[in-house]
């Protein structure tokens, strides 16, 4: 696996607002992420596309115990065939002309030897050398890969109409799995949110994850971590079943789209830098496991296959051409994942207009890490989108909660055998009832109600903005949720795919200001503010007192090394010189909130 065409891809935002970006993209030779976590959401886009590209459409019965993969199946390969199409109609225009053929070539970036030889056809004079390596150009074109992701975590217990259990395969993120597998797809599954033991087990029921004869992937896998140990814990569990990985995808934790894993004060250059030390470490740790597999169960591990390093991306808050050659040539990663900037790209994702407008508009403060995420987890979120307006109402109504018609999210048993969603109406009804029996002040219980209240239906409101994009749903039936990075503040209009891409290339004049903090200030204030968050949220018991010691210590570490790349030569386009003032800033930031909790916490317990 190998980024030939684009130093860059698009990773997976939200359940629909990437859910077709290979539709509008990988003709050009882009990479991008689908999730599918939603069946549902992905049924209507299948029907959409192949309604407006003369494609079968199959409907799949709500009965069939095989329903939800067989819909991601459907979709994955409806997907493909569009790709397919497209590229072929790309490939079939003539150069030297103003069409999406000179586009995919232009789209390219410098260093690519693809483009290289481009421009030497451009250069050409005889009409004999021009024709040969137009062919061979031509022949060169390649698609993107149609990459999918499964929140690992995000995997549902389902049953049977009786009320029993289901077996251990149509469980959510497995079914999803399969889906995939079971797809005409050559590309990746990304997994994100935790390691799920169960579900990377059922890999291995799957061939296409295996190498065949002729030593290829068909399916692969990328794997989201946050620091090298979790890298080296799920890389050595699938490569005892043989498989291997194709790439570990590096995020950070906080200065990110969608739900936010923070990590313990890790910060993104402190995490990269371990990663470049042992980046040879993790192929001698996983290659003899997997070779061994393969030998035993009687297949071929190839010769070549043992020097394929793992690829090392890098996703989360980037924002400039000089950031991304920063992580690329200074950490040693393959390729850089640009997500929100795109969200106000039309050309590559699924935004409805309303949503965009307030992308465009957003100030600093609009963009926050909320709890709205029934997941219990920190999730970026935008203010005054149809969602948030929607879930208002129906409080100010009495009637809070959402009917939960899908129920990927159901996690909560505290009322309930059976897990319920906590932003459903039978769960916060439930919730309402308890606390305004209890014998809390008036201001606790406000705000407990506040925090209750505060959950939103993502399962149906992060899928609408693509639906009513493309004209599948009314805005006025279908309330929008969006998970922008806090980065995308910088970004304050709509942008054609080229002035995106030329932007991180480099290319021509930068889409942001010249004042925009370095990236790396950024996850350093984000960092900053969540320390704080805890802070008020934690005891003084000594492992409390100790993990945000450790916390403290491991932000002032990843600071220093910051401090460290400001003092390099800067690459073009990127603002070193905001680094010094910032990281002083914020020390002193994180020494006060120190003084005021740990020192006090240190001296009760001692």
């Amino acid at each position: 696996m190998s980024y030939n065409n684009h130093k860059f891809h698009i990773p997976v935002m939200g359940t629909g607002h990437s859910i077709d970006t290979p539709i509008r993209v990988a003709h050009f030779g882009i990479s991008s992420v689908m999730s599918i976590v939603d069946d549902v959401l992905i049924d209507k886009i299948c029907r959409y596309y192949c309604e407006n590209y003369n494609l079968p459409f199959t409907e799949v019965s709500k009965s069939d115990p095989y329903a939800r993969s067989k819909r991601i199946t459907q979709y994955l390969n409806t997907v493909g065939k569009i790709v397919a199409y497209n590229l072929e109609k790309v490939k079939s225009l003539p150069f030297f002309e103003d069409n999406d053929k000179s586009k995919y070539f232009s789209l390219l970036p410098e260093s690519s030897l693809l483009k290289q030889k481009y421009n030497l056809l451009l250069s050409l004079k005889g009409d004999y050398e021009k024709t040969r390596l137009a062919n061979e150009l031509t022949n060169l074109m390649s698609a993107g890969s149609i990459d999918v992701n499964i929140m690992s975590k995000v995997d549902r217990t389902n049953y049977a109409k009786d009320g029993t259990i289901l077996s251990d395969e149509f469980t959510d993120a497995k079914a999803a799995l399969r889906g995939f597998a079971e797809s005409d797809l050559n590309s990746a599954v990304v997994f994100s949110a935790g390691f799920n033991r169960s579900l990377f087990g059922y890999l291995s029921q799957f061939k296409d994850f295996y190498r065949n004869k002729s030593g290829e992937l068909k399916k692969k896998i990328i794997i989201k971590v946050s620091d090298y140990r979790s890298a080296l814990i799920q890389g050595k569990f699938l490569a005892a079943k043989g498989l291997e990985v194709s790439e570990f995808r590096i995020e950070s934790g906080l200065n990110c789209g969608g739900h936010a894993f923070a990590s313990q004060g890790y910060l993104l250059p402190s995490i990269l830098t371990e990663f470049a030390k042992n980046k040879n470490q993790l192929n001698e740790q996983f290659r003899p496991i997997i070779k061994s597999y393969y030998e035993k169960a009687g297949m071929i591990f190839p010769d070549f296959a043992m020097i394929e390093p793992p690829l090392i991306t890098v996703q989360g808050g980037i924002g400039t051409s000089g950031e991304a050659m920063r992580l690329l040539e200074d950490f040693g990663c393959d390729s850089t994942g640009w997500g929100s900037p795109f969200l106000l790209v039309p050309e590559a994702t699924c935004v409805d207009q309303e949503t965009v407008n307030l992308l465009m508009n957003a100030k600093k403060e609009d963009l926050y890490l909320s709890n709205a995420s029934p997941l219990g987890v920190p999730f970026n979120n935008l203010r005054n989108t149809g969602s948030e307006k929607w879930t208002k109402e129906r409080v100010e109504k009495g009637i809070p909660g959402s009917a939960c018609p899908k129920g990927f999210l159901f996690s909560n048993k505290e009322y309930t055998d059976k897990p319920i969603c906590t932003a459903s109406r039978q769960y916060q009804k439930l919730k309402v009832d308890e606390i305004s029996k209890s014998d809390l002040t008036e201001d606790e219980k406000t705000k407990l109600l506040n925090s209750v209240f505060e959950k939103v239906c993502l399962c149906e409101h992060l899928g609408n903005g693509a639906l009513i994009k493309l004209g599948i749903a009314p805005k006025m039936k279908s309330p929008q949720s969006i998970c922008p990075g806090p980065n995308v503040v910088w970004f304050n209009r709509e942008y054609s795919l080229t002035e995106m891409v030329d932007h991180i290339y480099g290319r021509g004049e930068s889409l942001v200001s010249a004042e925009r903090p370095h990236m790396f200030c950024q996850e350093i204030e984000l960092y900053v503010n969540y320390f704080e968050k805890i802070l008020g949220t934690m005891g003084n018991t000594p492992a409390e007192i100790n993990y945000l010691e450790t916390f403290k210590d491991n932000l002032e570490s990843g600071m220093d090394i910051i401090l460290k790349i400001s003092e390099q030569k800067a690459y073009p386009n990127e603002n070193l010189k905001s680094i010094p003032a910032f990281v002083d800033l914020q020390r002193e930031r994180l020494k006060l909130l120190s003084i005021n909790k740990l020192e006090l916490a240190i001296a009760v317990n001692y």
